[in-house]
C-alpha cells in the first residue's frame, strides 16, 4: 500500500506542477513569477556571489545558447527506455506468444519519430534575411496589435514581417516564429512547424505504444500467476481478497525495472499528450506559441495612435478555418498565394 500511495502522490505532484506552469505561462507578473522572483532574492542573500555567477552562466549556456546537451539527453532517454523494452519486455512477450506486429509497433513509431526529429532539427525554420525580408513582409497582414508595420529588428537591421520574431538563441529573425525548442536544438517557424507537429505526435505515440505493450505484459503475468483470484490473511486472521496495491507491489518486487519504466513512460505519455493537444489547438486556430503568450499578457497596453481610454482588443486575424489552418502548417503560404486570395 505504501508503494502505490507514494507513487500516486509523486504522479499527482508532477502533474500539478506541470499544470501550474502551463496556466501561469504568459501571464505578466503572475503569482508563479512573483514567487520565483522573491525566492531568488532570498537565496541571493545566502548563496555566495561566485556560485551565483557560475549558476547563472550555466543556465544561460543551457537555455540561451545553442547546445546539443538536450539532444544528447533526448537520445539517452530513448536509448534507455528501448534498451529495457528490448531486453526484457520484448523477450518475455515473445515467450508469451504476443503478436509480432504489436511488439514491433514501438520500433516502427521510433523510426518515424527519429526521421521527423532529424528533419526538424536540420531544417531552416524560415530565417528572415535582407534578401527575402521584402517578400516575407507581404505574406501576412499586420494586425496592428501584436505586429505593427515598419518595425525594424535592431539586431538583424531588417524590417520585421508580421508574425516574425528575433530569436536570441539562434541570433536571427524567424518567419512565423513559434518558439525555440531545446530538444531539437532549433527554432520552430514557418518552414518546420509541420515537421515539429509530426515529431510531437510520433513521440507521444511511441511512448503510448511502449506503455500499452508493457501494461499488457504485466497484466498477462498477473493472470498467469492466478494472484487476481487469490486471498491473504489479514491481521485478524481473516481471508481478504488480493487488492490492487498488493498486485502492484508484487510486480514491482518481481520486475522492478519494468515497473519503473512503465511508470516513467505513462507519465511521459500524459505530459506529451497534453503538449500535443496544446500544439494541435494552436495549429487548428492558426496561432503560434509566441502569439498565444503575447495575447495573454497583452492586458491594458495601448498603441500611440489609439485613444488613451480605449483598450486594444486582440483578435486573431490569421485563422481561416480548421482545414485551411492545418494545411498552412504543412504548406506555408507564399507571396503569390496571398495575391491570388
Amino acid at each position: 500500500m505504501e508503494f502505490l500511495t507514494l507513487f500516486l502522490i509523486y504522479l499527482c505532484f508532477v502533474l500539478t506542477v506541470a499544470a501550474l506552469l502551463c496556466l501561469c505561462s504568459g501571464r505578466k507578473e503572475s503569482f508563479l513569477t512573483r514567487s520565483a522572483h522573491r525566492a531568488s532574492q532570498v537565496l541571493a542573500l545566502v548563496i555566495p556571489t561566485q556560485l551565483q555567477r557560475v549558476t547563472h552562466q550555466a543556465l544561460h549556456s543551457l537555455f540561451h545558447t545553442r547546445s546539443c546537451l538536450f539532444v544528447v539527453l533526448h537520445v539517452a532517454l530513448q536509448a534507455a527506455v528501448f534498451g529495457e523494452y528490448t531486453w526484457e519486455v520484448f523477450v518475455y512477450c515473445w515467450e508469451l506468444q504476443f503478436h509480432l506486429l504489436l511488439l514491433l509497433l514501438p520500433y516502427l513509431l521510433l523510426a518515424g519519430n527519429l526521421g521527423c526529429f532529424l528533419l526538424c532539427s536540420r531544417a531552416n525554420p524560415g530565417t528572415v534575411t535582407k534578401s527575402n525580408a521584402a517578400s516575407l513582409v507581404k505574406v501576412y497582414a499586420y494586425d496592428g496589435v501584436l505586429f505593427q508595420r515598419g518595425l525594424v529588428c535592431p539586431t538583424c537591421t531588417v524590417e520585421k514581417p508580421a508574425r516574425s520574431k528575433h530569436c536570441s538563441v539562434c541570433r536571427t529573425c524567424v518567419h512565423r516564429f513559434d518558439h525555440h525548442c531545446v530538444w531539437v536544438n532549433n527554432c520552430i517557424g514557418a518552414s518546420n512547424a509541420g515537421l515539429f507537429l509530426l515529431y510531437l505526435l510520433s513521440l507521444t505515440a511511441t511512448a503510448g505504444a511502449i506503455a500499452a505493450v508493457t501494461a499488457a505484459f504485466l497484466t498477462q503475468v498477473l493472470l498467469l500467476s492466478n494472484l487476481t483470484h487469490s486471498t491473504y490473511l489479514d491481521a485478524q486472521g481473516q481471508e481478504q481478497p488480493v487488492e490492487i496495491p498488493f498486485l502492484v507491489q508484487h510486480l514491482f518486487l518481481t520486475f522492478p525495472r519494468i515497473v519503473f519504466m512503465l511508470g516513467f513512460v505513462i507519465l511521459l505519455t500524459l505530459v506529451l499528450g497534453g503538449y500535443c493537444c496544446f500544439t494541435l489547438y494552436l495549429a487548428l486556430t492558426n496561432q503560434t506559441t509566441n502569439e498565444w503568450c503575447k495575447s495573454r499578457r497583452f492586458g491594458g497596453s495601448h498603441l500611440p495612435s489609439q485613444p488613451h481610454g480605449r483598450p486594444l482588443v486582440y483578435k486573431n486575424i490569421y485563422s481561416k478555418g480548421i482545414w485551411r489552418n492545418l494545411k498552412e502548417i504543412f504548406n506555408p503560404p507564399t507571396v503569390l498565394e496571398r495575391k491570388k486570395k
